[in-house]
C-alpha cells in the first residue's frame, strides 16, 4: 500500500505483524471458499499462515509460553509433514487408516493442537475488542479458560495461572505489534472471521470422519 505525503513523493506503508497475519489468514479463508471443497485444504498453506501467528504467543511472555513451545513445536511438525501430505484431509485419512489419531506425535493431533492455538487467539482478540477498560490479563484469562484450559493438566493450569500476572499491560502489547487501539481493532476483527472459518472446517472434517472434539 503507497501513500502520499507532503512532499509528493510516494512512502510504503508499514506492515505490522498484526497485518501480515489478518492477510494471510483472510487468504486461508478465500481459498477455503474458492477451491479446498473440491481439491482439499492445502496443509503447506495453513502452515505458512500458522507459522505468523507465533508472534502473539510470544508477546504475551511467560503466561503463554507453554502454549508457545507446544504452538510452534507442532507447526513445525506438519509443516515437514507437508513434504509428503498435500492436504489436511490426507493426513487425517491415513491416520484413521492407522488407528493413530489421538496417539502422540500424530498427524491429526498435532492439527488438533494447532487449531486449539488458533482458536485461543480467536478467543483472545474477542475479549479484547469487548472493551477499551478490559485488561490484557483478563481478556487472556478468560480466553485461556475457555479454550485450553479443559484440556490442560492441573500443573499447566496453575502454570499458566502464575504467569498471567506477567502479561504485558493493553498498552505495551499494541506497542510490541506496532499498532493503536484504532490500527489493530479491525485487523483483529479479520483475524477473528477468517480463523473462525479454517477453525470451523477443520472441525468438520474430525466430525464427519467420527472423531470427537473433545481431546
Amino acid at each position: 500500500m503507497i501513500l502520499p505525503n507532503s512532499h509528493n513523493k510516494p512512502i510504503m506503508a508499514t506492515r505490522t505483524p498484526l497485518s501480515t497475519i489478518a492477510l494471510a489468514f483472510d487468504d486461508l479463508s478465500q481459498s477455503l471458499e474458492c477451491r479446498a471443497k473440491e481439491e482439499g485444504f492445502r496443509l503447506d498453506e495453513l502452515c505458512h499462515a500458522c507459522s505468523l501467528v507465533s508472534v502473539l504467543f510470544n508477546s504475551l511472555g511467560l503466561a503463554f509460553r507453554f502454549a508457545e513451545m507446544e504452538y510452534v513445536a507442532k507447526v513445525g511438525n506438519l509443516a515437514e509433514a507437508s513434504r509428503r501430505f498435500g492436504t489436511i484431509e490426507n493426513i487425517l485419512d491415513v491416520d484413521v487408516a492407522n488407528g493413530t489419531v489421538k496417539k502422540q506425535r500424530s498427524h491429526s493431533r498435532d492439527l488438533r493442537r494447532v487449531r486449539q492455538g488458533l482458536d485461543l487467539i480467536r478467543a483472545l482478540f474477542e475479549e479484547f475488542l469487548s472493551s477499551k477498560d478490559y485488561s490484557l490479563r483478563n481478556a487472556a484469562s478468560t480466553a485461556y479458560a475457555q479454550v485450553c484450559a479443559p484440556y490442560h493438566t492441573w500443573a499447566v493450569r496453575t502454570a499458566v495461572s502464575a504467569g498471567m500476572h506477567t502479561l504485558p499491560t493493553r498498552e505495551q502489547l499494541l506497542q510490541k505489534l506496532n499498532e493503536t487501539d484504532h490500527s489493530a481493532k479491525n485487523k483483529m476483527k479479520r483475524y477473528i472471521r477468517a480463523s473462525g472459518q479454517v477453525i470451523d472446517y477443520i472441525d468438520k472434517l474430525y466430525i464427519s470422519r467420527k472423531i470427537s472434539l473433545d481431546w
